[in-house]
């Protein structure tokens, strides 16, 4: 039941609210700090990045290329020229309208409808990238159940 499903979360969620109440989950998640909005807008990474890393997601961050995979503008690449956490939005280039007194602005996306295509990589990602990485913690989890038997 529902109950058992929220528990189940919180626990493997250390960090979020420890609550069954949809009240007390929502107000966590909408006045979440920045630091904690960094990680609940996690974008999943595309196939081919998905088998080479063996990640399922990372926090998005500019200048990463993103596929958008719902809603009007699905199936465009773009670069992220924006991570707007207070609004839970990413800005993609080339993906604007025009405003009635013809301004572009930039539409925004919430990161959960975009795929990563193309990670921007340095050092700090990196360790971020092998520090999820699912293949390298199993076989350290074997290792030690070796050891201790």
């Amino acid at each position: 039941d529902l109950a058992t499903v929220s528990v189940l979360y919180c626990l493997s969620f250390p960090k979020m609210v420890k609550s069954i109440s949809r009240r007390k989950q929502r107000k966590a998640h909408f006045t979440a700090p920045s630091h904690v909005r960094r990680v609940i807008m996690s974008t999943p990474l595309a196939s081919e990045l998905r088998e080479k890393y063996n990640v399922r997601s990372v926090p998005i961050r500019k200048d990463d290329e993103v596929r958008i995979k719902r809603g009007s503008h699905k199936g465009r690449d773009g670069k992220v020229t924006c991570v707007y956490r207070k609004k839970w939005a990413v800005h993609v280039d080339k993906v604007t309208r025009e405003k009635a007194n013809g301004t572009t602005v930039q539409i925004p996306i919430h990161p959960s409808n975009l795929e990563v295509i193309r990670l921007k990589l340095d050092n700090d990602r990196k360790k971020l990238l092998a520090r999820k990485d699912r293949k390298a913690q199993a076989s350290k989890n074997a290792s030690k159940m070796t050891d201790i038997n």
